[in-house]
Order: C-alpha cells, then sequence, then structure tokens
C-alpha cells in the first residue's frame, strides 16, 4: 500500500513538511507497513523557501526595500531531476525576504521610493555559490519598481539624461534616459529563472500594479498615474534595449513589475507556483503508483478550488486514477465544489476536538489532531 501525502501548510501553526509528517504518523499508526511519501507543497508564495530545502537555507545581509540592511534568508538544493536541465544547485528565493511589505513599518510604505536591488544582490550571492538555476517566489513585494532596482544590482546599468545612476522606485523610472548591459552580465547568460507567477495583470494600466496593488503598499492616489506613467516609460527603455517585449503579457504586473522584469530582460519562464513546486519535488511521478493521496491546508473552501496547490495535487490524482481527500483546519466549501477538485473524502482535523481555535492552532495540538483525523481517513477509506 502506498500513500503519498502533500500537504500546504496550516498557516501560523505547521509548515507544509510537520504538517505532512503529522500525517503520515497516524497513517502509520494504522497501517504500520504502508509506504507512505511525504511530499512539501507550497504556492510559490511566503514558505515555498522552508518545503523545498527542508530548513537548509542561506542568510545574507542584502538592501532592503527602504535601502536599509535586511537579512534575508534563502534556499540552496541539489539537481531536481527536471528535465534537459543542467546539473546545477537550485536557489530558492522569495522576493519577499529582500523587498517585502512586511519589511516596511506601516508609516514608513510608499512604492513611489521602494526598491527591490535586494533581491539581485540575494540572487548574486547565490551565484557565488555555484547556482545557475532559479526558482523565484513572486508576492508580497512592497516595491513597484518593475525590477529596476534588482536588474541594477545584477549590473543593469540605468542613466538619467545627464548620466547619473537614477535613483530608487519608481521616482527613478520617471527619470530614466538609457539602460545598458555591463561586463556583470557573463555569469547571467549561464542561468536559468523560473518565477512562480500566480496574478495575470499587466505591467500597466487600470489593471496594471501600480492600479491594482499599489494602495497595497501604501500609494497616495495622487501617485498611481505617476508610477504608472514611469513603468511605461521603462517598458519603452526596455524594449529599445531587448527589442520585442510586451508589458500586457500576463504576469508582467506581478510584485510590482517584477514579472516583467524576469520575463523580459532576464528570459525567465513564468509558471503558477504550484506548478513550480510539484515539478521541483517530482510529486506527479509518487501519485501515479499510489493507492490514495492526501492533501489538505488550513482552510478548505471556495477559494483552494481556484488554483491553489491542494486543487492542484486533487486534480493530478484525478488524472491518474487515485483517489484524493483532504485534511484541514477547517472546511468551508460546499460538497459540488470539492467533488469538482477532485476529492474523494475531505476532514476538518478538529471536528472532533474539544478545544477552541487558540488552542487547536498551538502546533502540538494541530499536531496531534492531524495525526488521529489522518487515521480516521484511511479507516473510513478501508484501506487497512
Amino acid at each position: 500500500m502506498k500513500i503519498v501525502v502533500a500537504m500546504d501548510s496550516f498557516k501560523g501553526c505547521l509548515s507544509s513538511r510537520e504538517a505532512g509528517e503529522a500525517a503520515a504518523e497516524g497513517i502509520r499508526q494504522i497501517m504500520p507497513d504502508a509506504e507512505v511519501i511525504v511530499r512539501p507543497l507550497a504556492d510559490g508564495g511566503e514558505g515555498t523557501v522552508a518545503a523545498l530545502t527542508e530548513g537548509a537555507t542561506e542568510r545574507v545581509t542584502v538592501t532592503g526595500p527602504l535601502g536599509e540592511p535586511v537579512e534575508c534568508e534563502y534556499g540552496i538544493i541539489g539537481k531536481s531531476g527536471l528535465a534537459d536541465e543542467p546539473d546545477f544547485p537550485l536557489a530558492v528565493i522569495e522576493c519577499s525576504g529582500a523587498c517585502g511589505l512586511t519589511l516596511v513599518p506601516q508609516d514608513r510604505r510608499n512604492p513611489m521610493y521602494t526598491t527591490t536591488y535586494g533581491l539581485g544582490e540575494v540572487i548574486l550571492d547565490a551565484m557565488s555559490r555555484g547556482c545557475r538555476r532559479f526558482l523565484i517566489g513572486l508576492g508580497g513585494s512592497a516595491t513597484n519598481d518593475g525590477g529596476a532596482g534588482m536588474l541594477q544590482a545584477l549590473g543593469y546599468r540605468m542613466t538619467d539624461a545627464d548620466g547619473q545612476t537614477i535613483e530608487n522606485g519608481a521616482a527613478g523610472l520617471m527619470h530614466l534616459a538609457e539602460m545598458r548591459e555591463t561586463a556583470a552580465q557573463a555569469l547571467l547568460a549561464q542561468c536559468t529563472f523560473r518565477v512562480a507567477c500566480d496574478v495575470t495583470n499587466p505591467l500597466c494600466g487600470p489593471l496594471g500594479c501600480s492600479a491594482v496593488f499599489g494602495p497595497q503598499k501604501g500609494a497616495r492616489a495622487e501617485d498611481i498615474p505617476v508610477m504608472d506613467e514611469a513603468l511605461r516609460r521603462y517598458a519603452e527603455k526596455v524594449r529599445g534595449f531587448r527589442g520585442a517585449v510586451d508589458p500586457e503579457t500576463p504576469g508582467s504586473g506581478a510584485a510590482g513589475g517584477l514579472g516583467f522584469a524576469f520575463r523580459a530582460v532576464l528570459g525567465a519562464e513564468l509558471l503558477p507556483g504550484s506548478q513550480l513546486v510539484i515539478e521541483e519535488t517530482k510529486l506527479e511521478e509518487h501519485i501515479a503508483g499510489a493507492d490514495l493521496v492526501i492533501t489538505g491546508e488550513g482552510r478548505l473552501d471556495a477559494q483552494t478550488a481556484m488554483g491553489k496547490a491542494p486543487a492542484t495535487v486533487a486534480a493530478l490524482a484525478q488524472a491518474h486514477g487515485v483517489p484524493a481527500i483532504a485534511l484541514a483546519g477547517s472546511v468551508e466549501a460546499e460538497e459540488d465544489i470539492l467533488r469538482k477538485m477532485g476529492l474523494t473524502a475531505w476532514y476538518g482535523i478538529n471536528d472532533r476536538a474539544a478545544c477552541d481555535l487558540a488552542t487547536a492552532m498551538q502546533p502540538e495540538v494541530a499536531r496531534r489532531n492531524m495525526a488521529a483525523t489522518a487515521a480516521i481517513a484511511v479507516r473510513e477509506m478501508g484501506l487497512w
């Protein structure tokens, strides 16, 4: 009997790995001889580094979004086994670790001036450690500079009409006159970037990053059209520098335009975050030969069905004819939605626990409830 467990994190409670191991413990209590394979799950945002690296991380001090030093944690893992990729270490980086909104105090948030420079410094640090393959998680950024700061850190020169380096943020892009490469690009040419991007916004316009995400990052109403125009100017300069690039391409507006910089300048592939993680962990290979798949997350609701990681796992299981069940802190989606996701059954791990939410959120309690619910689930599936 082979059971594959791929749990997303239970935010504020259990990591992906911890939730999966707790479920595996419950399964083994009932089926000690079962082959239980635990694979991490994430959507490319917060928790992706922890999910893929199992805690083996590097730390580097870089320039934060306000231009002040911050410490960023990222992961380095060995060859992924993906087809047609060279045997280089893989760097797993969350952009929020270097330029995230949580790094900026509420009263200092203004994407006119925040920078992605630190993300470029993290990439350089990983390159110095031999990495040439990168998995970058977008999301949670405090920035709206189109990735210009990151590109400057990587060696791209951006100057105004007087030949001076432009200032940080969208404000600097308003004065961008010329963009050119330097000798620093030699190693970048050897690198491949796969970017977890779950939004489809273009770079500019009413659905662009300035209009849609700017207010969430502290932008004033009067700054939004200014930033939008600055990004249009920036895209024109990149087009003149790189040739045919389209700022309307879906995902270009992700993370304040980082999606545009990665795709148009660094040649990155933008993919849904859960898809990237599933490929890196070879999850589908394990599912193909399994008897049961168990997935889940903190709250199983209608949003889960809209492309979140557990829905992707359930769809893979369905495609391979393998039953899939979900374990969640709470189940709030209608039955028809859950069945359309490909789930055979679903369980709330706190449904049978005589405790309040605060107690249920304690990691040790959550682990115990997860194990107990997993045991109940395999009993009810008739697999023991």
